[in-house]
């Protein structure tokens, strides 16, 4: 039996959310429903004018293993984080999830700690404002291959693919994992990192055990419709995942195919909804499941987080699975 069950790689990113309406986001110039990257310059503009906010320990990947961490799996996060204020909060708070942050806090170094800016609209939207800070410098020194190579599942996010340095730790790590016998995956994280690495990232679907994606980044990465980009998307990769947003989610793997329905309600805060799909499936992966059982517990899991605010679960995972007759 391997150390962990599932292994993550990403940028680990302290959350800071408020609430704000559409005309504060057009007088402050963010774009809606999106992630930007930006400066350390902006990120203290925009952290100032933030009210009543509040912080959470966050990335995409980290937030996935929370999840998973609830459902009781064994995991670990390789990610890095300065050693001040909001990187000691990160650890502590990966830790306080059940999740091992084998990668201490850099004491050297000029850049802090990463920090998005989240601001949730009414209909529960969100628009992140992304500093990458030290997270940036994550690279293939920052993979312990004793981590990487004792994971069953090891999961990787596509933000990486923005730094040279992170691309490499990202192979890294993938190596380690499949050359022990693990399986690795990728989320394609959002339809503008894929337009910035898009033939990077069609070969990952080739050589990669799983990838998922929301329906606009799967049209991203073929530069066509969904329908005919989930066709090639299965014919080149092992296993293929599509959300799309309050729709049925497709999933699909050789011959065997799954369509899990969504029912669609107004989210108080849609921060962290495929993070926690992928919570659900990939707790379904792990226990052997079939498509449908996994796709159906990422369903669940995505409907509890944006039922509230911030982009972890609060609610005992494993309890909502076996009221919708799920395995557990």
């Amino acid at each position: 039996m391997k150390r962990y069950q599932v292994v993550g790689i990403g940028n680990a990113i302290v959350d800071v959310i408020s609430n704000c309406d559409d005309g504060f986001l057009s007088r402050m110039g963010i774009e809606k429903g999106i992630m930007q990257l930006i400066e350390r310059d902006r990120a203290e503009l925009l952290y100032g004018a933030m009210e009543n906010r509040w912080q959470a320990a966050g990335g995409s990947v980290a937030n996935t293993l929370a999840g998973l961490g609830n459902l009781g799996l064994r995991t670990a996060f390789i990610g890095r984080v300065r050693d001040d204020a909001l990187g000691r909060f990160y650890a502590e708070g990966m830790a306080r999830d059940g999740t091992a942050f084998p990668n201490p806090p850099v004491a050297e170094g000029e850049l802090p700690t990463s920090r998005s800016m989240i601001f949730v609209s009414p209909d529960g939207e969100r628009s992140m404002n992304t500093y990458l800070g030290i997270s940036a410098e994550l690279g293939p020194g920052d993979v312990d291959a004793g981590v990487a190579g004792d994971a069953e599942i090891l999961f990787l996010e596509g933000y990486l693919y923005d730094k040279p340095a992170g691309k490499a730790a990202f192979i890294a790590a993938a190596r380690a994992c499949r050359a022990a016998g693990g399986m690795a995956g990728i989320t394609l994280s959002d339809p503008f990192c894929v337009d910035r690495h898009r033939e990077d990232f069609r070969q990952l679907v080739r050589e990669l055990d799983f990838v998922i994606g929301n329906e606009h980044e799967w049209e991203s990465l073929y530069e066509t419709d969904l329908s005919a980009a989930l066709e090639r998307a299965a014919a080149e990769s092992g296993l293929v995942v599509c959300t799309r947003s309050g729709h049925d989610v497709v999933l699909v793997r050789g011959e065997e195919e799954a369509v899990v329905p969504v029912e669609r309600v107004t989210p108080v805060d849609a921060t962290g909804a495929g993070d926690q799909f992928a919570a659900g499936f990939l707790y379904g992966l792990a226990g052997n499941q079939s498509l449908e059982i996994a796709g159906r517990m990422g369903v669940v899991a995505a409907g509890e987080v944006i039922s509230h605010y911030g982009a972890r679960p609060e609610t005992e995972l494993k309890a909502l699975f076996a009221e919708a007759g799920l395995p557990v």
